[in-house]
């Protein structure tokens, strides 16, 4: 599993996370199976999905086996679910207020190193330099990072000025030491703080911003107030989507079963611990599968910014042959650890619903988009951002291929830069 865009857990947290497992797995889990499904046993793990699973309660000896047919004690015509949290439950913050997200070097370098992003990040910001004259564009990085990457490919092909801004005091000081390193003090400006505390020297603005500010929810790395912002100050020609690269973010999502959901159950595991607050995956994560198209549910347009709440309803039906083919994944998967049963419980798991799987979507100008999962069926691939699943129920729902999931989404996201998004997914399997 590669590294991901969230922290690992400290040693102390990991050491803690991990005492109960072998106890539970000598009982009845290959101590090999759990960490190839969800990552557990490297550095590079989410460390939002294992202080998720700390505050999970843990009671000894219990056999786990998958649940019966109808094992969710709930009207079997509708059940509802629901789920609630704010942008920085689980994650690293920049401030001790838990206001804003902040990252570790690990997770920078994830960034960077990530093929399904920088170089498409590069090849955009190339392709609008050559759009104007050499030496002629103002470019504005927001959130440039330690490495000052993007702002060094504006400035090695042909920016005028590049002015990166960096709230972090630690990034903003190796981004002034790489930028120094490299010889390009001159033409690259690093200003330390947040966007929207900061004017341009001599009220200069951009021609265009490049804002790699997305989370795996995609508002909520304050993308939406950062650019509501900046529209106002920093940008000659806001309106304009060539002004923005990104131009556009999205959030997929769709209904997921969820492999440790289905392993893991009362009294064994409290799943309901986690109160609303998610866990995230590496999107090559076999241990979570769709059960339908992915949709749109949230859409910022930088050019167009809009408003901040986005309310949307919509209704999921389980796909069948996703289903049978979710089937096989699990099969596979389970077998790879040599799980006894692993037909019977990749069945179980494939048809039940965990919750609605989050992931996000860039389109960069009119020819490039960045995908964290493969476009459009939702798909695993390789990325450095995260799938992010709200558990919605305390033990998995049954379902079938038919059923329908109908969904509320409401993402409250301010025009404060440090106050945190918030998201709040409401609804009902209905057997039909």
């Amino acid at each position: 599993l590669s590294p991901e865009r969230r922290q690992p857990p400290t040693p102390e947290a990991r050491t803690t996370m991990m005492a109960p497992f072998p106890l539970l797995l000598s009982c009845c889990i290959a101590l090999t199976f759990i960490p190839r499904i969800h990552g557990f046993s490297t550095p590079s793990t989410r460390r939002a999905a294992l202080q998720q699973l700390q505050k999970i309660s843990f009671t000894p000896f219990v056999t786990l086996l998958p649940p019966p047919p109808n094992a969710v004690a709930a009207d079997a015509e509708s059940t509802p679910i629901s789920a609630a949290w704010n942008a920085v439950d689980g994650l690293n913050s920049l401030e001790s207020e838990k206001k804003f997200v902040s990252f570790d070097k690990s997770a920078y370098d994830a960034m960077v190193n990530d093929k399904s992003r920088t170089p498409l990040f590069e090849q955009a910001i190339i392709n609008r330099l050559k759009s104007a004259e050499p030496d002629s564009q103002v470019v504005l990085d927001l959130g440039t990072g330690p490495g000052a990457f993007f702002a060094v490919t504006a400035a090695k092909n042909g920016a005028k000025k590049v002015y990166a801004i960096e709230a972090s005091k630690e990034a903003a000081a190796s981004a002034r030491d790489t930028v120094k390193k490299l010889g390009y003090e001159e033409k690259i400006i690093i200003l330390e703080g947040f966007s929207t505390d900061i004017t341009l020297p001599g009220g200069e603005k951009a021609d265009f911003a490049i804002a790699e500010i997305v989370g795996s929810v995609a508002s909520e790395e304050g993308a939406y107030a950062t650019i509501l912002d900046a529209h106002t100050r920093l940008l000659k020609n806001p309106t304009d989507p060539t002004s923005w690269i990104p131009n556009r973010i999205q959030t997929y999502a769709a209904p997921a079963s969820y492999l440790l959901h289905n392993l893991f159950l009362p009294p064994a595991f409290d799943w309901t611990k986690l109160d609303g607050e998610p866990v995230r995956f590496n999107c090559k994560d076999e241990g979570l599968q769709l059960l339908s198209n992915p949709i749109v549910v949230e859409d910022i347009s930088f050019a167009d910014i809009g408003k901040g709440v986005q309310k949307k309803q919509t209704t999921f039906t389980v796909d069948g042959s996703r289903v049978e083919d979710n089937i096989k994944m699990f099969t596979a998967e389970l077998n790879k650890g040599k799980m006894a049963d692993a037909e019977k419980i990749a069945t179980t798991t494939a048809n039940s619903f965990t919750g609605i799987a989050l992931w996000p979507r860039l389109t960069l100008d009119d020819t490039v988009q960045v995908n964290s999962r493969q476009y459009p069926s939702g798909g695993h691939q390789k990325s450095h951002w995260q799938t992010v699943l709200p558990i919605m129920a305390p033990e998995p729902v049954t379902v079938k291929g038919g059923d329908q999931i109908t969904v509320s989404f409401d993402f409250d996201v301010p025009s404060e830069v440090t106050k945190p998004s918030s998201y709040k997914i409401s609804g009902n399997v209905v057997s039909v």
